[in-house]
């Protein structure tokens, strides 16, 4: 389901206007049987969207700053979702920015929703819209068709990004060359603290070991 949704519009229709991605980055999540998936450990609280049923938004909160939306493509109980990572703005540029703005001094316009968190904050998608329906066309949420196809042989794919565990899979499909699909970031593991050396001592001087 992944690739066939490049090329799909995300709209969110808001108090403040509507603002609507052509979706151009993408990547998948297979539920319990991919260990980079919220759904690896099994049914949490946090992670029931992913459950199904299917067309419905799966909503997270990350590094304590950062929302991400994803969407839940498979049947009811399978808890595969595929997260939204890069659009293309094409309606409501003006508000998508202003929104923008309030992290990003004075952001490029290709910037607006390259990557997942600057997508979220450009369409205003927060936790109040977890488990929204997209597929019902009264939803202020909601997922269109392609304005256009998008041939196969220019879909791109490769690793997913930022994960520790699975990271050589290769379920990340973008559009090729396409300017707003966010920049490949491979996994950095956290260096542990070190202890600083303490000064003002000569070592073996009887206050500190050697």
């Amino acid at each position: 389901m992944a690739p066939e949704l490049l090329g799909c519009v995300l709209v969110h229709d808001t108090p403040d206007g509507l603002v609507a991605v052509a979706l151009t980055e993408v990547e998948a999540y297979d539920g319990e049987s991919d260990p980079a998936s919220h759904a690896f450990r099994g049914r949490t609280k946090r992670n029931a969207v992913m459950y199904g049923p299917p067309g419905h938004a799966y909503v997270y909160f990350t590094y304590g700053m950062y929302f991400c939306v994803n969407l839940v493509c498979q049947p009811e109980g399978r808890a595969s979702a595929v997260l939204i990572r890069a659009g293309r703005v094409i309606a409501g540029g003006p508000l998508a920015l202003a929104r923008r703005s309030r992290s990003a001094r004075e952001p490029r316009e290709v910037d607006l929703a390259r990557g997942p968190a600057r997508l979220c904050e450009a369409l205003s998608i927060d936790r109040s819209h977890d488990g929204a329906d997209v597929a019902d066309p009264a939803s202020p949420l909601r997922v269109l068709a392609p304005l256009e196809d998008i041939p196969a042989g220019a879909i791109s794919r490769g690793p997913r990004v930022g994960i520790s565990r699975a990271a050589d899979v290769a379920w990340r499909f973008w559009v090729t060359g396409d300017p707003t699909v966010s920049a490949y970031r491979a996994h950095v593991p956290r260096r542990r603290a070190t202890a600083k050396p303490v000064t003002g001592r000569a070592p073996g001087d009887g206050t500190m070991p050697p």
